[in-house]
């Protein structure tokens, strides 16, 4: 009897323990009290059967889910060192497949024309950065896995490693939908998620009944300060008044060019290549009402159904005009770069934009091969349509020139991808440039300097010859650090004002000290942002804990920036969020936003914008102190300590 109950009682402890959670098998718990937080496993352990040596292989497939949407690093360590990569996740909480090139751990990225179409690589259950270093893949012993600054100690478990010669595609692996009918993310909560059509209705009502005095900012009919006028041209200038740097608008009065990217009445939500992500969308929005278009026929538009769900037919007119009074609301008086071309035909806010200039090639890094004996020609036609037709009109600030081009700091390697590829005028006059000069570092910086010298001049003439009433605002540079001193004073005999996008916890004084004393010309912040994660996003090139800090970070940047007195405008990336599976070209999919993907606009973000807009003549004029309050445990994308748990 006494065994029949001892057995009895190990049954049942052996049921119990068979109940008990498992420790799940290859797990990281990222430390949200770290600066970086990581773990490494033997690929041997997850995967027996794999070699070592990579070489014969083009992709590596993960099988994994992490908690968040928040980048983190993936890396393996090679014979060579540690090779890392940062990846972001289109569907956090569910276990996806992606397959990632191993030519981004083995190569430097291709020649493109800008960063962000060099660095930033599409996949479609989430996208990749090329940031760290290239090896080759040969003695690999472990799988790296890191994240800097964890927002709530998010988990990563991956369950399987494999390697293909062949693509073998991305896939999500669930049977529930990682997006719902709204076109927001169905694998995360937060409190102010759309549940309902109604409910969705009845937000947007309440924001059309909202009432603003937007006489607090006490800006002019072009959104110059009222405080103060100078010498009116017509049309926009700068001109410095003790010691500090001002745009002027067409009345005369003092401006400064308070910008947003991208606005556009369509929120984010393209769903684009829904074929190729089964089981991603739980409902589609309707292909009768937005008929395919014959070169993408499986892409799909949330933000177009969400307007036409709040304006109905005429939707695309109403949604321009809510586009101008949340302007007017938010005291933002410029649209900025890559907006909608309807909206500032409106004339009724100032804008920037981009001139169509003509030779830029992707090849030469955003350079442009000056020395084509069409290249003059080609040019003046393309300024003379891009420039010309506006060249009358007071709400055009200026244009700028290009971003952020790729060759900046890549002088020598953009000289030998010329000097190895295909026979041109460019390659000629460099090996002519080679036997003067000689061979060396120094030499190529020159030739490509004084090619770039070439390039600028020219579309300064012929912007002048077509437009003479507007701004030249030159290129919006990655990074003023970065630039050499030759470079700024070829800046400084070409345009008007010095651009240059930032992504920091705010611009630098140094950098635009230097910037300033070698040029002696204003600067235009083009672009920066904050984001976070709790909508399923990636948290963008500067991360914070909370929406709430991402208004504090807002109001932080910009009158930091502002009180300094060479800046005259700054322009937020951007309108409204990216994609939440990725925007076309490059895979994006920040939350940097204004407004969300169900046309809302972000709370917090926009009462900062308000605070910050009242006061930003008297902080730029240095009668008020900029914001001083720091966002907590703001974070950059660039490289990361060597730091594991």
């Amino acid at each position: 009897m006494k065994r029949i109950l001892l057995l009895v009682w190990i049954s049942i402890i052996l049921f119990l323990y068979s109940c008990e959670p498992k420790e799940k098998g290859f797990v990281v718990k990222f430390d949200s009290t770290k600066e970086v937080s990581g773990k490494k496993f033997a690929i041997k352990e997850i995967n027996p059967e794999l070699p070592s040596d990579w070489d014969g292989y083009n992709f590596v497939v993960l099988e994994f889910k992490i908690s968040t949407a928040q980048r983190f690093h993936v890396g393996f360590t090679t014979d060579e060192g540690y090779n890392e990569l940062r990846v972001m996740s289109y569907v956090p909480n569910a276990w996806n497949r992606l397959a990632i090139p191993l030519e981004f751990y083995r190569e430097l990225p291709s020649a493109r024309h800008d960063l962000a179409a060099t660095y930033n690589q599409p996949r479609y259950t989430g996208w990749v950065n090329l940031g760290g270093k290239r090896t080759k893949l040969t003695g690999i012993d472990s799988i790296g896995i890191r994240m800097r600054a964890p927002i709530g100690d998010p988990e990563f478990e991956i369950r399987n490693i494999t390697l293909s010669v062949e693509d073998p595609g991305d896939q999500y692996l669930e049977s529930f939908p990682a997006i719902d009918e709204f076109g927001q993310s169905n694998l995360v909560e937060y409190d102010e998620k759309i549940k309902s059509l109604e409910q969705l209705q009845a937000e947007w009502r309440s924001e059309e009944e909202e009432n603003f005095d937007t006489s607090v900012y006490n800006y002019s009919k072009y959104g110059g300060y009222m405080q103060k006028k100078v010498k009116a041209t017509g049309f926009y200038r700068t001109e410095q008044i003790d010691g500090k740097w001002w745009f002027v608008d067409p009345e005369g009065y003092l401006f400064l060019s308070v910008g947003v990217d991208c606005v556009r009445p369509i929120a984010s939500g393209l769903a684009k290549e829904v074929d190729k992500r089964e089981n991603m969308f739980k409902e589609l929005p309707p292909r009768d009402l937005f008929p395919a278009n014959e070169s993408r026929p499986y892409d799909y538009s949330f933000g177009l159904w969400n307007l036409y769900r709040r304006f109905g037919e005429n939707y695309k007119d109403k949604a321009n005009d809510m586009v101008i009074k949340r302007m007017e609301k938010w005291g933002v008086n410029t649209i900025a770069n890559w907006s909608s071309p309807e909206i500032m035909a409106m004339n009724k806010k100032a804008y920037v934009t981009s001139m169509r200039t003509a030779g830029v090639e992707g090849r030469l890094m955003g350079l442009a091969d000056v020395f084509k004996p069409d290249f003059r020609e080609k040019l003046d036609d393309a300024m003379k349509s891009s420039v010309g037709s506006q060249k009358d009109n007071p709400w055009v600030i200026g244009y700028f020139v290009g971003n952020e081009p790729a060759w900046i700091g890549q002088e020598v390697r953009l000289c030998n991808i010329i000097l190895e590829g295909e026979d041109s005028p460019i390659k000629s006059k460099l090996i002519e440039h080679v036997s003067i000069y000689g061979d060396s570092p120094e030499s190529y910086k020159k030739f490509i300097w004084e090619t770039f010298e070439i390039f600028v001049q020219a579309v300064k003439e012929a912007q002048k010859k077509y437009d003479p009433n507007h701004l030249n605002l030159g290129y919006r540079f990655g990074n003023l650090d970065e630039i050499d001193e030759e470079v700024l004073l070829i800046c400084s005999r070409a345009f008007e004002v010095l651009s240059f996008n930032s992504y920091a916890l705010e611009p630098s004084k140094e950098m635009m000290d230097r910037a300033l004393e070698i040029t002696n010309l204003p600067m235009i912040i083009g672009e920066y942002h904050f984001g976070t994660v709790d909508r399923g996003l990636a948290q963008s090139l500067w991360q914070v804990d909370s929406q709430e800090e991402r208004g504090i970070a807002y109001r932080y940047y910009t009158e930091q920036g502002y009180s300094h007195p060479g800046l005259i405008g700054t322009a937020y990336f951007q309108w409204a969020d990216q994609d939440i599976t990725g925007r076309r070209n490059d895979g994006e999919n920040y939350n940097c936003g204004l407004i969300d993907v169900t046309d809302r606009p972000y709370k917090y973000q926009v009462e900062a914008m308000q605070e910050t807009a009242k006061v930003l003549f008297d902080v730029h004029s240095g009668n008020v102190a900029p914001y001083s309050q720091q966002p907590k445990r703001a974070r950059g994308h660039g490289s990361i300590p060597d730091l594991w748990d």
